[in-house]
């Protein structure tokens, strides 16, 4: 008898009633196992996608005007935001805080936090208005790595509506395109 008829005769034995090899069953078992894990590995993954805050808010989508305040320290990366944000049209551009239903803040820190300096010289950071105190002042808490911040506020109430944050500057993101990118970010997220 071959070793496919021996095959054959132990998986007929056994209840396995099949006209093809143990290995082949085999291979079948591995490719079944390879999809189940594929698709584990995707559904395990959407969620971590999902958490990236999208802005649908109803205040945002329902805004007519806002105030537009660069506070990057870099004039460049303001007006390549301000021409982006013309450019997408969504919003009438004011000149007054008063005036607008939302303001768009680009700046180098989050919203609502940040590192301090003390009028006594010792060094502390904010966070959603709780401040602490160093316990050994750091002049030098400038992350390698610079950011911008793109948050969307609502005058009335102070809130957070959206925020983002890019990479500024080196060879691939751009010199001064950081406060554009975010501004594209947000149109992109809006039509989602």
């Amino acid at each position: 008898m071959s070793d496919n008829g021996v095959n054959q005769a132990v998986a007929y034995s056994s209840g396995v009633n099949c006209d093809y090899p143990l290995s082949e069953e085999r291979m079948r078992i591995s490719e079944r196992f390879f999809v189940i894990f594929f698709l584990t590995s995707l559904l395990v993954a959407t969620p971590v996608l999902a958490q990236k805050q999208l802005a649908q808010s109803p205040r945002i989508l329902s805004a007519k005007s806002v105030y537009f305040q660069n506070q990057t320290g870099s004039d460049a990366v303001g007006k390549n935001a301000m021409a982006q944000l013309k450019k997408w049209g969504k919003f009438q551009l004011v000149a007054d805080p008063k005036l607008a239903d939302l303001v768009f803040l680009l700046s180098a820190d989050p919203y609502k936090s940040g590192n301090i300096i003390f009028a006594s010289g010792r060094t502390g950071s904010t966070d959603d208005s709780h401040i602490s105190e160093d316990a050994v002042p750091n002049y030098n808490k400038q992350s390698p790595t610079r950011y911008a911040y793109l948050t969307v506020i609502d005058l009335k109430t102070g809130d957070n509506l959206w925020s983002d944050k890019h990479v500024w500057g080196g060879l691939l993101t751009g010199r001064n395109s950081v406060g554009e990118r975010l501004i594209r970010e947000l149109e992109n997220q809006t039509k989602k």
